[in-house]
């Protein structure tokens, strides 16, 4: 049984037995609320991290479908590394560049394809403007490859199949399609600055204009 809860801003620490504690982050609008409530809010919590104590006894992981943390404006963007074409990628590789990290859910379907083509086509203006742009998605290495030289494409793309990053930035939602829920990669795009701080976010993106949007915010940031 939990012993303590502490709370600050939007963050409560559960701390009970010394082998661990336990970083929850609520998406509520006040913690004034019964415990009922709480409850039928889970959904919208995410265990974020695990502290080993002493013991080095860790918690086993929460299922994925828990597993939300919303990434917020003003944050420090989640360090990544993962496999592409060119070899692995990772956060650190951008220091001093803006990135548009955009996550999307497959390769070679309608809205995913309309979407690469269309950051594709603005690469070299999002270049000019200092920036860099990646997308993931859960496909394999070899995969993004086959979608990439069918649709010419040229924006680099990054592979997550464990879906761990893609926990991290929080698009790992619950999605409904004729009336059945599933769990699936929301389509999202985040504006990285320079020293890795995010600057914009856009989720649920509707694909048409969008990359234009994301270039426009870009120019007004970087000036």
């Amino acid at each position: 049984m939990m012993s303590e809860a502490l709370a600050h801003s939007d963050v409560v620490i559960l701390s009970g037995p010394p082998r661990y504690s336990i970083v929850v982050i609520f998406s509520l609008l006040g913690w004034r609320i019964t415990t009922a409530q709480a409850l039928r809010r889970i959904t919208n919590a995410m265990v974020v991290a695990k502290h080993p104590r002493a013991t080095g006894m860790v918690m086993p992981s929460p299922p994925r479908k828990w597993r939300i943390i919303m990434v917020e404006i003003g944050n420090a963007a989640p360090s990544f590394e993962l496999p592409s074409e060119n070899g692995n990628v990772s956060l650190s590789d951008f220091k001093g560049k803006w990135l548009v990290l955009y996550f999307y859910p497959k390769d070679d379907t309608s809205g995913c394809t309309k979407e690469a083509i269309g950051f594709s086509e603005q690469l070299d203006a999002f270049r000019e403007a200092g920036a860099e742009v990646l997308g993931v998605s859960k496909d394999s290495v070899a995969k993004h490859q086959k979608f990439r030289e069918k649709h010419d494409l040229t924006v680099p793309l990054a592979s997550d199949e464990g879906g761990d990053i893609i926990d991290l930035y929080g698009v790992w939602v619950e999605k409904s399609m004729y009336g059945k829920t599933y769990m699936g990669i929301e389509r999202a795009t985040f504006l990285i600055d320079p020293e890795g701080v995010v600057r914009e976010i856009w989720r649920k993106v509707r694909v048409p204009g969008h990359v234009d949007k994301v270039l426009k915010a870009l120019t007004d940031h970087a000036g």
